[in-house]
């Protein structure tokens, strides 16, 4: 089973771009607390496809806080210098907006959250 569940602020604004046949994808960095005494954080980049991609970058921005549910998804390329390089990202089904709009309460904002898939 490869489920995720996270919760955290943007540690970036929202990168939109557009991938071809009528594709978009959004891409941000998500900054999760560390539950330790330390404090600190991890931080995971998440993508998000399609008309919810279109919403993120619309109503979303850095320090705005999320939820997201998805599946971890790795990638690998060769860097310029020729080393191997590997990632690993959440793509998410759904994100959950916390954080309230600006200038308004959250209970009057209705924002419809279509699933997207990659």
């Amino acid at each position: 089973m490869n489920v995720v569940t996270l919760i955290g602020n943007l540690a970036t604004d929202v990168e939109l771009k557009e991938v071809g046949d009528g594709k978009r994808v959004a891409g941000f960095l998500l900054a999760i607390d560390r539950p330790s005494k330390d404090g600190g954080a991890d931080f995971v980049h998440i993508s998000v496809w399609d008309r919810q991609a279109e919403l993120c970058n619309e109503y979303l921005g850095k320090g705005k806080r999320v939820g997201v549910e998805g599946r971890l998804r790795s990638r690998s390329w060769d860097a310029e210098d020729g080393s191997r390089r590997t990632a690993l990202e959440v793509v998410a089904n759904r994100v959950e907006f916390l954080s309230p709009p600006e200038g308004g309460a959250a209970a009057d904002v209705d924002i419809p959250f279509a699933a997207a898939a990659a």
